[in-house]
């Protein structure tokens, strides 16, 4: 476990940091943007977490915000140096953790029947903004990958993370008993 003794160190002053393995490179490069957005993600899920949610998210979001330490891990060290270091990283298991986490709640929640807006509970609208950063921290990371190798599960546990996402939003309104904002294509 890392242990910070001092947070600041002013070598970020210039406008560049470190990645894990130790190489500079500019604030505003692809893979600090990558887990400095995924670290934002992680952030939004506190929010949701702090302001109240079902059991059932309760439970299972701090996990996922674990996860996202791993991810973030995954996107600090370039692959080369993975090799060197005991690192956590995202595998084909937390995808599929994923995948059953949207088929319990799809389950319970029904077939999305129209577009929904985003909102309803207080919950469900913070899990929706999650979901945006998700598809935004997707977005990055696939232009990273178009540049640099990445973790062989990194994209794929974003894409499903953003759908499951949006299944939890949907689920935490049914929990609270709100109707979901439809998409009223007439308006």
């Amino acid at each position: 476990m890392p242990r910070l003794t001092k947070i600041y160190t002013r070598k970020g002053d210039g406008g560049d940091t470190a990645l894990g393995g130790g190489q500079r490179v500019a604030k505003d490069s692809l893979r600090v943007e990558a887990y400095g957005t995924v670290d934002e993600l992680n952030s939004v899920l506190g929010v949701a977490l702090a302001g109240g949610l079902c059991e059932r998210l309760a439970g299972v979001l701090p996990v996922i915000q674990n996860e996202l330490f791993h991810l973030g891990s995954d996107l600090c060290f370039v692959e080369e140096d993975k090799v060197k270091y005991a690192l956590p990283e995202i595998s084909e298991r937390h995808v599929r953790v994923l995948e059953a986490l949207i088929d319990e709640m799809t389950a319970i929640v029904g077939p999305l029947e129209n577009f929904i807006l985003p909102g309803g509970s207080l919950g469900s609208a913070q899990l929706h903004v999650a979901r945006t950063v998700c598809r935004r921290a997707e977005r990055i990371v696939t232009a990273l990958a178009k540049e640099e190798a990445i973790g062989g599960h990194v994209l794929a546990y974003l894409n499903r993370l953003s759908d499951a996402l949006f299944v939890m939003a949907r689920y935490e309104n049914h929990v609270q008993g709100v109707a979901e904002p439809l998409w009223d294509t007439l308006a």
